[in-house]
C-alpha cells in the first residue's frame, strides 16, 4: 500500500505540472479538482480514487500535451487502467478504463452535453471515435461499471477551473490507502 501511494505521488511530482491538454489547468490541478468533486458528491472511496487517477495514463505515457495536435489518440485510459490493475481492484480501474467511453456515451444520449464540451474535449472526442452508436450506448450504460464511469466523467468535465482551491494530494492519501489495501 505504501509503495502504491508513493508511486502515485512520484508520478504527480514528476509530470503533474504539465498542462492538461488544451485546458488552463495542470494535470495535478485537474486530478485534484475531479477527486474533490467526487468527495463533495459523497462518492464512495473507490470512486474518489478513480476520479483522482482517471487520467494517470497521461502521466505514464509521457507523450506530452502536443499528442492531440499530432492527431493521435494515446489511449491514456487503457494505459492508466492497466497500470492501476496491479495496484487496485476493478471498482477503481474500470471507471478509469471507461471514462473516455463515458464521454462518447454522454455525447450520444445528451446533445446538450456534446455541445457544451470544451474545444479540447471536442478534438479528443473526434480522435477517440466520436459518439457511441445507439446500440453501443445502450450496452455501455447497462454494463457493470457504466454508471460509475459516467459519474467520473461528469466530475472530469467540471474539473478544469484555473486557480480553484482544492485539497492537496495528501488529503486523498487515506482514500488511496483504503482502496490499495483492498487489492493486496
Amino acid at each position: 500500500m505504501t509503495d502504491t501511494v508513493s508511486e502515485i505521488f512520484e508520478l504527480f511530482r514528476a509530470s503533474g505540472d504539465q498542462a492538461y491538454f488544451g485546458e488552463a489547468v495542470s494535470q495535478t490541478e485537474h486530478a485534484l479538482q475531479t477527486a474533490a468533486l467526487a468527495e463533495q458528491f459523497g462518492a464512495p472511496p473507490h470512486l474518489v480514487v478513480a476520479s483522482l487517477l482517471h487520467d494517470i495514463g497521461h502521466l505514464l505515457h509521457g507523450l506530452g500535451e502536443g499528442v492531440a495536435d499530432e492527431e493521435l489518440d494515446a489511449r491514456h485510459e487503457a494505459i492508466g487502467a492497466r497500470w492501476l490493475a496491479d495496484r487496485f481492484p476493478e471498482d477503481v480501474c474500470a471507471p478509469v478504463r471507461l471514462h473516455v467511453a463515458a464521454k462518447r456515451y454522454l455525447c450520444a444520449v445528451e446533445p446538450a452535453y456534446a455541445a457544451a464540451l470544451s474545444p479540447a474535449s471536442k478534438q479528443s472526442l473526434r480522435l477517440q471515435g466520436g459518439p457511441l452508436s445507439e446500440d453501443q450506448a445502450a450496452r455501455f450504460i447497462l454494463g457493470r461499471f457504466g454508471p460509475d464511469a459516467v459519474l467520473v466523467r461528469r466530475w472530469d468535465d467540471k474539473a478544469k477551473v484555473p486557480g480553484l482551491p482544492t485539497p492537496g494530494l495528501d488529503h486523498f492519501k487515506p482514500y488511496l490507502a483504503v482502496c490499495a489495501m483492498r487489492s493486496d
